[in-house]
């Protein structure tokens, strides 16, 4: 297996003992790490509100994509982790606007925490 470690900049940094994503070949698939609210240049969770930290969130996994030189037009599997599953229909409404059709598999969980605080968290798979 031929494994690629990507990074960007322009997401905030693994707060732990992983990459950003992951790619491996020869039928490239990459494999991004959670991403959450955090504002990359200040490394601070976006807490203005949910909506907010979901868009930051969306932004750190696109330039994550982007830096495997991918897209969204990529991404076969999404997982969402919420902290609150009250909150379903806001990240629907977002994702909606978001993502093309025809829309990745996707599973949902809630959970009882995440990474510093966050309310949301998004995992996805891309395939190249």
């Amino acid at each position: 297996m031929n494994k690629q470690i990507i990074h960007t900049d322009k997401a905030p940094a693994a707060v732990g003992p992983y990459s950003q994503a992951v790619s491996c070949s020869p039928n490239k698939m990459v494999f991004l790490s959670g991403q959450i609210g955090l504002d990359p240049s200040t490394g601070k969770l976006e807490d203005r509100s949910f909506d907010l930290q979901v868009k930051q969130a969306f932004k750190n996994m696109i330039c994550v994509i982007e830096a495997s030189g991918a897209s969204l037009d990529n991404i076969i599997k999404t997982t969402l982790y919420l902290t609150d599953l009250s909150k379903f229909e806001t990240v629907n409404s977002i994702m909606s606007d978001l993502f093309p059709k025809p829309f990745p598999a996707r599973t949902t969980l809630e959970v009882s925490s995440l990474p510093k605080g966050a309310k949301f968290e998004i995992e996805v798979i891309l395939s190249m």
